[in-house]
């Protein structure tokens, strides 16, 4: 197992540990797996993100901490805030990280985050010039989040 996913792996057992939420000291947690302050933090910015279903904050200074928070939403107000955090601008990984996290949380099948995801690559948008892609992307995913919205 490489670093980053133990430290992963660590973050998520306290955060089944604490019921959905942790508090990270990123010093200890690093000197606990010999590693630096950096590299947890490289692991929560990118996998304990909104797009996955997570709210972190946290407090710098001696006894600073990073707190993560799993977020325990109703399936409409799951939905309403993947429709609020996707914007104008939507790149393919965070995309696919959405569609993950609306298929681990029940709200559409496998098949239908595959299809999905096909839909929004790269080589499924080229006729559309590379710098509206994006764009395009948020569009659509926001446009099958209503047909769940209903």
């Amino acid at each position: 197992m490489i670093l980053s996913d133990h430290i992963a792996a660590m973050i998520e057992k306290m955060l089944e540990e604490g019921g959905g939420r942790a508090e990270v000291r990123r010093n200890d947690l690093a000197q606990k797996l010999g590693c630096v302050p950096s590299q947890i933090s490289y692991v929560i910015t990118s996998r304990f993100t909104p797009e996955r279903g997570y709210v972190t904050d946290s407090r710098r200074g001696g006894g600073g901490y990073i707190r993560i928070v799993r977020v325990q939403m109703s399936r409409s107000e799951y939905l309403m805030h993947f429709f609020q955090a996707v914007g104008s601008s939507l790149g393919e990984a965070d995309a696919a990280a959405y569609l993950k996290n609306l298929t681990d949380h029940g709200i559409m099948t496998e098949r239908e985050s595959k299809l999905a995801a096909q839909a929004m690559t790269e080589s499924a948008l080229e006729s559309c010039p590379a710098e509206k892609r994006d764009a395009l992307r948020a569009e659509i995913f926001r446009r099958m989040l209503l047909i769940y919205m209903m």
